[in-house]
Protein backbone atom coordinates (compact mmCIF):
# COMPACT_ATOMS: atom_id res chain seq x y z
CA UNK A 1 0.00 0.00 0.00
CA UNK A 2 1.53 3.40 -1.06
CA UNK A 3 0.82 6.80 -0.62
CA UNK A 4 -0.32 8.65 -3.47
CA UNK A 5 1.39 12.75 -3.81
CA UNK A 6 -0.58 14.37 -6.83
CA UNK A 7 -0.91 18.19 -7.67
CA UNK A 8 -0.54 20.00 -10.73
CA UNK A 9 2.59 20.11 -12.24
CA UNK A 10 4.95 22.92 -10.37
CA UNK A 11 3.87 22.61 -7.29
CA UNK A 12 6.76 20.95 -5.57
CA UNK A 13 5.75 17.18 -5.48
CA UNK A 14 8.98 16.09 -6.04
CA UNK A 15 10.96 19.26 -3.57
CA UNK A 16 8.33 18.24 -1.05
CA UNK A 17 9.35 13.84 -1.69
CA UNK A 18 13.08 14.94 -1.70
CA UNK A 19 12.79 16.72 1.68
CA UNK A 20 10.69 14.63 3.44
CA UNK A 21 12.70 11.47 2.46
CA UNK A 22 16.29 13.19 3.25
CA UNK A 23 14.93 15.91 5.75
CA UNK A 24 17.34 18.13 3.71
CA UNK A 25 16.08 20.61 1.12
CA UNK A 26 16.44 19.56 -1.94
CA UNK A 27 14.46 21.58 -4.85
CA UNK A 28 13.65 19.75 -7.93
CA UNK A 29 13.25 21.91 -11.07
CA UNK A 30 12.61 19.09 -13.96
CA UNK A 31 9.10 18.25 -13.68
CA UNK A 32 8.51 14.63 -13.27
CA UNK A 33 7.72 12.61 -16.36
CA UNK A 34 5.86 9.90 -15.38
CA UNK A 35 6.26 8.58 -12.05
CA UNK A 36 8.64 8.87 -9.13
CA UNK A 37 8.64 6.57 -6.01
CA UNK A 38 10.32 7.30 -2.89
CA UNK A 39 10.70 4.91 0.41
CA UNK A 40 10.70 6.85 3.45
CA UNK A 41 11.88 4.87 6.65
CA UNK A 42 10.75 6.12 10.28
CA UNK A 43 11.02 4.53 13.73
CA UNK A 44 6.95 3.37 13.15
CA UNK A 45 7.25 2.61 9.71
CA UNK A 46 7.83 2.26 6.10
CA UNK A 47 6.40 4.60 3.81
CA UNK A 48 5.99 4.08 0.34
CA UNK A 49 4.88 7.38 -1.87
CA UNK A 50 4.35 7.41 -5.27
CA UNK A 51 4.34 10.90 -7.06
CA UNK A 52 2.31 11.12 -10.64
CA UNK A 53 3.24 13.56 -12.39
CA UNK A 54 1.07 17.03 -12.61
CA UNK A 55 1.62 17.56 -16.11
CA UNK A 56 -2.37 17.19 -18.39
CA UNK A 57 -1.33 14.12 -20.17
CA UNK A 58 -0.28 12.19 -17.39
CA UNK A 59 -3.13 13.01 -14.99
CA UNK A 60 -5.53 10.28 -16.98
CA UNK A 61 -3.33 7.74 -14.32
CA UNK A 62 -4.44 9.67 -11.19
CA UNK A 63 -7.39 7.41 -10.95
CA UNK A 64 -6.38 4.20 -11.46
CA UNK A 65 -3.71 4.03 -8.51
CA UNK A 66 -6.06 5.64 -6.40
CA UNK A 67 -8.01 2.73 -4.80
CA UNK A 68 -4.75 0.95 -4.30
CA UNK A 69 -3.26 3.86 -1.73
CA UNK A 70 -3.37 4.19 1.60
CA UNK A 71 -3.66 8.03 1.92
CA UNK A 72 -4.04 10.92 -0.37
CA UNK A 73 -1.38 13.69 -0.37
CA UNK A 74 -2.11 16.40 -2.55
CA UNK A 75 0.08 19.52 -3.03
CA UNK A 76 -1.10 22.90 -4.24
CA UNK A 77 0.91 25.96 -5.28
CA UNK A 78 -0.13 28.78 -2.66
CA UNK A 79 1.03 31.30 -5.06
CA UNK A 80 -0.42 30.08 -8.11
CA UNK A 81 -3.74 31.77 -7.90
CA UNK A 82 -4.69 31.52 -11.62
CA UNK A 83 -4.82 27.71 -11.51
CA UNK A 84 -5.75 26.80 -7.73
CA UNK A 85 -9.54 26.37 -9.43
CA UNK A 86 -8.12 23.83 -11.59
CA UNK A 87 -6.16 22.16 -8.66
CA UNK A 88 -9.65 22.17 -6.71
CA UNK A 89 -11.89 20.51 -9.63
CA UNK A 90 -8.99 17.66 -10.18
CA UNK A 91 -9.17 17.26 -6.29
CA UNK A 92 -12.98 16.90 -5.85
CA UNK A 93 -13.53 14.74 -9.32
CA UNK A 94 -10.64 12.24 -7.56
CA UNK A 95 -12.22 11.99 -4.04
CA UNK A 96 -16.01 12.24 -5.06
CA UNK A 97 -16.52 8.32 -5.49
CA UNK A 98 -13.81 7.58 -2.06
CA UNK A 99 -15.46 8.75 0.90
CA UNK A 100 -13.47 7.53 3.50
CA UNK A 101 -9.73 8.22 1.43
CA UNK A 102 -7.57 10.41 4.33
CA UNK A 103 -6.27 13.28 2.09
CA UNK A 104 -3.26 15.46 3.07
CA UNK A 105 -3.60 19.44 1.36
CA UNK A 106 -0.21 20.62 1.39
CA UNK A 107 -0.68 24.30 0.75
CA UNK A 108 3.08 24.89 -0.51
CA UNK A 109 5.06 27.54 -1.46
CA UNK A 110 4.01 29.56 1.64
CA UNK A 111 6.94 31.45 1.44
CA UNK A 112 6.37 33.07 -1.42
CA UNK A 113 5.63 36.72 -1.55
CA UNK A 114 1.71 37.00 -2.79
CA UNK A 115 0.88 33.31 -1.45
CA UNK A 116 -2.49 32.89 -0.50
CA UNK A 117 -2.86 32.37 3.62
CA UNK A 118 -4.22 28.29 4.72
CA UNK A 119 -7.83 29.67 5.15
CA UNK A 120 -7.79 31.07 1.34
CA UNK A 121 -5.69 28.07 0.38
CA UNK A 122 -8.92 25.68 2.15
CA UNK A 123 -11.80 28.21 0.92
CA UNK A 124 -10.09 28.36 -3.10
CA UNK A 125 -10.42 24.17 -2.93
CA UNK A 126 -13.68 24.61 -1.28
CA UNK A 127 -12.14 21.76 1.12
CA UNK A 128 -15.13 22.18 3.42
CA UNK A 129 -17.72 20.51 0.68
CA UNK A 130 -15.48 17.25 0.85
CA UNK A 131 -17.52 15.58 3.63
CA UNK A 132 -17.34 15.12 7.40
CA UNK A 133 -16.55 11.36 7.04
CA UNK A 134 -13.06 11.70 5.78
CA UNK A 135 -9.58 12.35 8.05
CA UNK A 136 -8.52 15.50 5.89
CA UNK A 137 -5.81 17.87 7.05
CA UNK A 138 -4.48 21.03 5.55
CA UNK A 139 -0.32 22.10 6.45
CA UNK A 140 1.07 24.82 4.71
CA UNK A 141 4.67 24.00 3.67
CA UNK A 142 7.19 25.53 1.48
CA UNK A 143 11.01 24.32 0.53
CA UNK A 144 13.63 26.90 2.04
CA UNK A 145 17.05 27.32 0.64
CA UNK A 146 18.65 24.06 -0.96
CA UNK A 147 20.89 21.90 1.65
CA UNK A 148 19.18 23.02 4.47
CA UNK A 149 16.94 21.45 7.45
CA UNK A 150 13.41 21.20 6.22
CA UNK A 151 10.80 23.69 7.58
CA UNK A 152 9.19 22.57 10.97
CA UNK A 153 5.71 22.49 8.68
CA UNK A 154 7.34 20.10 7.08
CA UNK A 155 8.50 17.80 9.47
CA UNK A 156 4.50 18.27 10.82
CA UNK A 157 3.60 17.04 7.68
CA UNK A 158 5.91 14.14 7.84
CA UNK A 159 4.69 12.91 11.56
CA UNK A 160 1.26 13.93 10.21
CA UNK A 161 1.87 11.30 7.13
CA UNK A 162 3.74 8.47 9.14
CA UNK A 163 0.55 8.85 12.04
CA UNK A 164 -2.14 8.69 9.58
CA UNK A 165 -0.13 5.39 7.57
CA UNK A 166 -0.14 3.52 10.76
CA UNK A 167 -3.86 4.11 11.49
CA UNK A 168 -5.06 2.46 7.84
CA UNK A 169 -3.15 -0.18 8.23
Amino acid sequence: KQILVLGLDGAGKTSILHSLATNHVKRSVAPTEGFNAICINTEESQMEFLEIGGSESLRSYWKMYLPKVLLLVYVVDSADHARLPMAKQLLHQLIQNNSTLPVVVLANKQDLEGAYCITDIHDALALSDIGDERKMFLIGTHVAEDGSEISSSMKDAKELIGMLVLETQ
